[in-house]
């Protein structure tokens, strides 16, 4: 089944599509993970942040949020990164990762990119050629590690 991969600026976002974002973000940050968080922080409409979407059959399978480097200290951040739980299993994360790096470099060329993973996914994230910086830290009783990628020029 294909994917239809659409990245757009928030002030080009429809209501329909960023609904269909914070459905998908709250079922699995805060109902599947068990994890009472604010999820909207304020920073999906902020600055030149932008959102990519992977829609299949009118659902929304994959997203994750590129936020603009001028409010986040000169780094692209990845954020939100989530795949449904029905469309997991087709290996949509690495293809959401390899949109996500096509558009922070389409949108901000040559400027690194930065992550906080969860620890266990470090290794996979080594593989699109991150590099943790800091130390492990617990997030919601999670344990992370910051994660960036310098722009190879």
């Amino acid at each position: 089944m294909s994917i239809d991969w659409i990245c757009k600026h928030h002030e080009d976002l429809g209501k329909e599509q960023l609904y269909a974002i914070l459905k998908l973000r709250t079922e699995v940050f805060v109902v599947e993970q068990n994890c009472p968080y604010q999820d909207v922080d304020g920073q999906d409409l902020q600055g030149d942040t932008c959102h990519l979407m992977g829609w299949q059959d009118g659902e929304l399978v994959a997203y994750l949020r590129l936020l603009d480097p001028e409010t986040q200290g000169g780094d692209v951040v990845i954020g939100r990164v989530v795949v449904a739980a029905a469309a997991r299993g087709q290996r949509l994360g690495h293809a959401l990762m390899e949109q996500a790096l096509k558009q922070a470099e389409k949108r901000w060329p040559e400027l690194p990119v930065y992550l906080s993973a969860q620890a266990h996914l470090q290794a996979y994230y080594a593989g699109y050629g991150f590099v943790a910086t800091g130390t492990e830290y617990l997030e919601d009783n999670i344990p992370h590690i910051g994660m960036r990628r310098g722009h190879h020029g």
